[in-house]
C-alpha cells in the first residue's frame, strides 16, 4: 500500500479549464457542488465559500474528464430529491454527497433514492448526525462517510473547525466508522508548506493517517485566485508524498503532531 497514492482526493468546480488540469494532475473526483437549501441561513460567505455551481454546468465538467469520476454534492433531502438524484446519474454522476442531514431516516432515504446506482457519501456536518453516527453506520449501501468540519463546528458551537479535530471528537467518530470498516474523511488539505494558511498545514496532513482517513478535499488554496500560476500536477504530487511521509513516520510522531497542532490551536483560537 502507498498510502499517499492511494489516498482519493476530491476538487469541486465549475471551470472546465481547472476541471481537466485537476483530472491531468491526478485528482481522483471532481464535480459540482449543488447543495443550496439553507446554506445560506447557516454560513457567512465572507468567512465560508458558497457554491456558484448550476446544475447545466454538469454535462461541461463531465466532459473534460478522461480519469476522474464525476462527483456531485447534492441538496439535503427534500421533496425534489428523487428528481435530483435520478437528473445527476443520468448525466454521469458516480458519486453522490449528502449533506446537512440530521436524521437515520434521512441517510437511509438517500440510499434508498441512490439504489446503488452510484456511491454514496455521507457527510456528517451536523451535532444530530455525529450523535446517531452508530445507528447511521448500521445502514446497507454506505460507501464512505466525509466529516464535514466546517458547518459542525458552527452547529456545536465551537471557535473554528480545528477544534473538531484536535478536541477527541473526530477520534471517537473515526472509531465509530472503523469499526464498521466503512472508509471516511474529513475536510479539505491545503498545499504543502503554504505560509498562508492560519495553521501550518503539515500538522493536518499528520491527522489523516494518525485518524486512519483515507479521503478529503481539495481546499481552494490549490486554485486560487488562479490556478494557472501553479503547477497543479506538481502540488497535487506533494501532497500525496506529504500524506505518504506522515504515513510512513508512525504513530508516536502522529501523535507529537496532534500535541502541536493543539498548541498551535489554541493560540490562534485565543
Amino acid at each position: 500500500m502507498n498510502y499517499g497514492n492511494d489516498f482519493i482526493l476530491t476538487l469541486f468546480t465549475n471551470d472546465p479549464d481547472l476541471a481537466q488540469a485537476g483530472d491531468a494532475a491526478g485528482i481522483n473526483r471532481i464535480g459540482l457542488d449543488l447543495e443550496r437549501i439553507g446554506k445560506e441561513n447557516r454560513q457567512d460567505s465572507s468567512k465560508a465559500w458558497i457554491s456558484n455551481h448550476q446544475l447545466q454546468e454538469l454535462p461541461t465538467i463531465r466532459d473534460k474528464l478522461t480519469h476522474a469520476a464525476l462527483f456531485t454534492r447534492t441538496n439535503p433531502i427534500h421533496a425534489g430529491s428523487r428528481d435530483e438524484i435520478n437528473y445527476l446519474i443520468d448525466q454521469g454522476v458516480s458519486v453522490l454527497m449528502l449533506p446537512m442531514f440530521r436524521t437515520v431516516k434521512e441517510a437511509a432515504t438517500f440510499i434508498e433514492l441512490v439504489q446503488g446506482r452510484a456511491l454514496v457519501s455521507l457527510l456528517v456536518e451536523t451535532a444530530a448526525a455525529a450523535m446517531r453516527l452508530q445507528e447511521i453506520t448500521k445502514l446497507p449501501g454506505i460507501d464512505e462517510i466525509h466529516f464535514g468540519l466546517n458547518d459542525l463546528y458552527l452547529d456545536m458551537k465551537l471557535s473554528n473547525h480545528f477544534e473538531v479535530l484536535t478536541s477527541g471528537l473526530l477520534d471517537m467518530l473515526a472509531d465509530i466508522v472503523l469499526s464498521k470498516e466503512i472508509p471516511f474523511g474529513f475536510a479539505g488539505i491545503g498545499r504543502v508548506n503554504d505560509s498562508r494558511l492560519p495553521i501550518p498545514g503539515d500538522l493536518i496532513y499528520a491527522q489523516y493517517p494518525r485518524l486512519g482517513a483515507t479521503r478529503a478535499l481539495v481546499a481552494r488554496v490549490f486554485y486560487t485566485p488562479d490556478f494557472r500560476a501553479l503547477n497543479l500536477t506538481h502540488e497535487i504530487s506533494a501532497a500525496r508524498a506529504a500524506l505518504d511521509q506522515w504515513y510512513q513516520a508512525g504513530s508516536d510522531k502522529q501523535a507529537a503532531a496532534l500535541l502541536s497542532l493543539r498548541e498551535k490551536v489554541t493560540e490562534w483560537t485565543v
